[in-house]
């Protein structure tokens, strides 16, 4: 390491480690130390175990709930910042609260927004996220932004099941940019489902725009929350004629009865990311790790070099 270049540390905040272990290695450094002190009442302090002055300090959390996750994610931005770290990436594989990027009724705010602001304030110097739920997202921080795609390690996934026949869906209107980057790439048809919901997580009523039968089809979104909209749409190809449905989801949320929904509906698969821990394991769930994207990006971002190479729809 020349005297020079400022070296690199990786933190985790308590409930990423397990991920934050795997990008560490990927790395070729050890994750470094730090020590969390609760206090009875459920305050929490995290604590550096190791000198980071002057150094370029990694902070690896998935801001999913609760929101501890992002407390503590803030407290250790703050505490590097107050170490005197030279640069501070508050390295967010999922980003939390992204789906209020906006207001879509009277009285409500824009979490997205206010957690940009939280992590400007708490002294971060750069972010790096990953499949955002909305790309504007960016635009809310004054920092720079990584903003990475999953479609970095789908992709090679989804050429290795050689599908004949291989249709691209987009399990809402909103989907419809990903779906056809996705199509692109792989030289396929799109289709997209429309639906309307009754309530958050709860849809009325779901129609397919396009063509599926005698097609294996792959559903991608960024995140699988509930699991009704893609056991839905699932169910609805198959009707149609599919010959499979897989889905591809960035973030496995998986809340409530997500995983029964998954298991009981005309699913082949699912595909996640391992930026959120699951809960349990299930047959139909496979993991592909973002661990070595991340470790690859933060070393290109460390050194200086150009990560454009690894956007690759």
């Amino acid at each position: 390491m020349s005297h020079l270049e400022p070296e690199a540390k990786i933190f985790a905040c308590s409930q990423s480690v397990y991920l934050a272990e795997k990008i560490a290695e990927q790395y070729g450094i050890p994750l470094g130390k730090v020590t969390m002190s609760t206090y009875s009442d459920g305050e929490f302090q995290p604590s550096y175990e190791e000198s980071i002055r002057g150094l370029r300090v990694f902070i690896v959390c998935s801001t999913f709930p609760t929101a501890d996750n992002l407390m503590e994610l803030l407290l250790m931005i703050d505490a590097a910042k107050r170490a005197s770290a030279r640069h501070i990436t508050a390295v967010m594989p999922y980003f939390g609260w992204a789906r209020q990027d906006r207001k879509d009724k009277p009285r409500v705010p824009i979490g997205a927004k206010l957690v940009a602001n939280l992590l400007d304030a708490a002294g971060a110097t750069r972010v790096m996220t990953m499949d955002l739920h909305a790309d504007q997202i960016q635009g809310f921080f004054e920092k720079p932004v990584d903003h990475l795609f999953a479609s970095t390690i789908f992709l090679p996934y989804v050429e290795s099941l050689k599908l004949e026949n291989l249709t691209i869906a987009s399990p809402d209107m909103g989907g419809s940019k990903r779906a056809y980057a996705y199509s692109k790439f792989l030289e396929s048809d799109v289709v997209i489902c429309y639906k309307q919901r009754k309530a958050a997580n709860v849809i009325d009523t779901m129609e397919l725009i396009g063509e599926v039968k005698g097609r294996n089809v792959i559903l991608v979104d960024d995140m699988i929350d509930t699991g009704g909209t893609l056991a839905k749409a699932a169910d609805l190809m198959i009707e149609k004629g599919a010959l499979s449905v897989r889905a591809i989801c960035t973030h496995a949320i998986l809340s409530g009865d997500a995983y029964d929904k998954i298991e009981n509906s005309k699913l082949s698969e699912l595909i996640v990311t391992d930026s959120i821990p699951l809960k349990r394991e299930s047959k139909k769930i496979r993991v592909v790790s973002c661990a070595p994207l991340f470790a690859e990006v933060m070393h290109m971002v460390h050194h200086n070099n150009s990560i454009s190479g690894k956007f690759i729809m």
